[in-house]
């Protein structure tokens, strides 16, 4: 009985360390897009809001974040940018069985260095 009540509980401890190693995989992740996100919205310097929008996509697979573009929006007033992305995950957290799992974030900063309009300048 001891070595049945040991087994379950090995099990147990199993299935959340599993759990655990994919969601910190994953938030490691988001994180590490969220904060590239940032950073590049903080140095865009004339870059449209378009070009960000496309520089964002290739940060999102360089950090393997499947984010669609759709879901990427990029606004800018004056030295004011803001960019918000949403994406769902499939997370497997107990073997053999995905969840989705969704992620967001929108971010609020400033440039030093207003952003290209993509208007001709006369």
């Amino acid at each position: 009985m001891k070595l049945i009540k040991t087994g379950i509980k090995l099990a147990l401890v199993a299935l959340v360390a599993n759990a655990t190693w994919h969601l910190f995989v994953a938030y490691s992740a988001h994180y590490k897009f969220r904060d590239s996100v940032r950073y590049a919205a903080q140095n865009r310097g004339d870059k449209t809001d378009e070009q960000l929008r496309d520089y964002i996509m290739d940060l999102a697979a360089q950090a393997d974040v499947p984010v669609p573009a759709e879901a990427i929006v990029v606004t800018h007033e004056g030295l004011a940018t803001a960019v918000a992305a949403s994406y769902t995950r499939p997370l497997e957290l107990v073997p053999n069985r995905t969840y989705p799992w969704t992620f967001s974030f929108r971010i609020d900063t400033f440039t030093l260095q207003a952003p290209n309009t993509g208007a001709l300048k006369k």
